[in-house]
């Protein structure tokens, strides 16, 4: 990287987010960006998550752009290596190789007022760019809880995200801590390599059958030879979870149903009673994520599986301790203990307009403006933003949704012309997270009485979009420019924006006014 390089747009990250937004400036026309990855290669947390048995619980085919379809996904739920592979592929047909700049740790990001662009530090050197697109994801930084006795501990200790792949598992006592997705998952690979494991759950979760299965060659080749063919089955897969969203949203209480299908599922099985009390969730099902895996409830009860139903709260030399005072001698301790996703490291190394970080903006609760753009922090966008997650449906589908707003956004700026940026309105980010946590008040995620990576420190969630995807992309596929304020560089003033572009914008789409629209959210 050279030492005072400027690009249009600088990209923080290589996962989907990151490639997906490459390919888009791509294809409007923007060549003068990087993409900037703190490793060594693309992949984002499908690089990163590489523990045994690793794969995605949404369906193959719905979990891939829409502009670069797979004919050949081996299996209908794609483990890590199909997943990484396919954004290797990306980053290959999509010519994005020269953007890349892999080693290149974002330090710090400050936002030059005079100059109108951000001045970027990383660990492969500096640079500045008009616009930012961050895309690090908020499974990106793994969560290690505070345990007494941790760093006393004289055995093995890593994050499920950061499985070290040179320790031997084989006849070792390992503690598993925590029951979420990753674990599930690790559970079985590893249980019969293992003398015993030792499972530290401090919330069962609802768990539900994995139907996976290899996908035929003649499947792949129908797919192949008659590309409407897989587009039809994504379309399918599409259609169904929009259908559930309804549930999820606005009458849990229709969620019952499927407790019952989650509770057979495990009966079959769990014979034991007592171990079935203990898996058992006490709030309704959707509050926190829904697990896939017809593996899971097998390992547990396997006779050298111990469910510890209490979190482990501390560690003496090499016991491990839970909150009911369980306790249980270990060589490893593997932590599924989530991420850092309600505070995300990178929003520490943000500096914007008034000098202060994204941290401090955001230290009263995420928000930010379509999930993209926060007030205070021009040309700054985000991917897979504040109320952008997903309950029961592929990030992707947002993923695109977000990139159509982050592609308007650079088109606007270049209708507007000369040095100019654009703000998000304090007023717009509110008007628009009122209406989001308006709606949030009655879906399952609030009033399912669970305690999820969904809310933040105050109980507030930040994480989940209450509706569809089709209401998102329709809300994000094009920027509002009244919800902007203009920065000019010559006088560092501000403008109206919708104002000083109206002229060009009835020009370009007839007769509808920039701020004439009312966002879907509302719907």
């Amino acid at each position: 990287m050279a030492e005072h390089e400027h690009v249009r747009v600088a990209v923080v990250g290589s996962g989907f987010g990151g490639l997906g937004a490459a390919v888009r400036l791509r294809r409007e026309g923007v060549t003068d960006f990087v993409v900037l990855e703190r490793a060594d290669s693309v992949g984002g947390t499908w690089r990163d998550n590489s523990y045994p048995g690793c794969a995605c619980d949404v369906p193959s085919h719905l979990y891939s752009f829409s502009f670069a379809p797979n004919p050949d996904w081996p299996r209908t739920f794609s483990g890590q290596g199909h997943i990484r592979a396919y954004l290797e592929h990306v980053a290959d047909v999509f010519r994005l190789r020269p953007h890349l700049r892999f080693n290149s740790e974002v330090k710090l990001m400050t936002w030059d007022s005079e100059r109108l662009r951000w001045d970027i530090e990383t660990s492969g050197g500096r640079l500045s760019a008009d616009i930012v697109v961050s895309a690090t994801g908020p499974l990106s930084d793994p969560r290690i809880p505070d345990i007494a006795g941790l760093d006393s501990f004289p055995g093995k200790v890593f994050h499920s995200a950061r499985w070290d792949h040179d320790y031997d598992l084989r006849g070792k006592r390992v503690a598993m801590v925590g029951t979420g997705a990753s674990a599930i998952q690790i559970v079985p690979a590893i249980r019969q390599q293992v003398d015993r494991l030792t499972l530290f759950q401090r919330t069962p979760p609802w768990v539900m059958p994995r139907v996976d299965r290899a996908i035929s060659g003649a499947e792949r080749a129908l797919h192949r030879a008659l590309p409407f063919t897989a587009q039809a089955r994504r379309g399918l897969l599409w259609g169904i979870r929009e259908l559930q969203v309804q549930a999820f949203t606005k009458h849990p209480n229709e969620l019952g149903f499927v407790e019952q299908l989650a509770k057979r599922n495990m009966a079959r099985a769990i014979k034991d009673p007592a171990l079935r009390a203990k898996l058992t969730p006490d709030y309704r099902i959707g509050c926190k994520r829904i697990l896939l895996s017809s593996a899971y409830y097998p390992a547990l009860a396997e006779p050298n599986v111990d469910v510890v139903a209490s979190g482990l709260s501390e560690i003496r030399g090499s016991t491990v301790v839970a909150a009911d005072g369980t306790e249980a001698e270990v060589d490893a301790i593997i932590f599924g203990t989530g991420f850092h996703v309600t505070d995300m490291p990178i929003a520490e190394r943000v500096v914007g307009a008034e000098g202060r970080t994204l941290a401090e903006a955001w230290k009263g609760g995420m928000e930010a403006l379509r999930g993209a753009s926060a007030a205070g922090f021009p040309n700054w966008m985000t991917i897979i933003g504040p109320n952008t997650g997903l309950g029961n449906s592929s990030m992707i589908l947002m993923i695109e949704s977000q990139l159509n707003y982050m592609a308007d956004f650079v088109r606007q700026l270049g209708v507007l012309g000369g040095r100019a940026a654009l703000d998000a309105r304090p007023s717009a980010v509110a008007a628009w997270n009122t209406r989001v946590q308006r709606r949030m008040e009655r879906t399952v995620w609030n009033t399912g009485g669970c305690t999820s990576w969904y809310l933040d420190a105050s109980g507030r969630n930040t994480t989940i979009w209450p509706g569809t995807t089709t209401e998102f992309r329709r809300a994000t596929r094009r920027v509002d420019l009244s919800e902007y304020e203009l920065l000019r560089a010559a006088a560092g003033r501000k403008a109206e924006a919708g104002t000083e572009v109206a002229a060009d914008r009835k020009a370009e789409a007839g007769t509808e006014e920039a701020s004439g629209r009312k966002a879907e959210v509302d719907a």
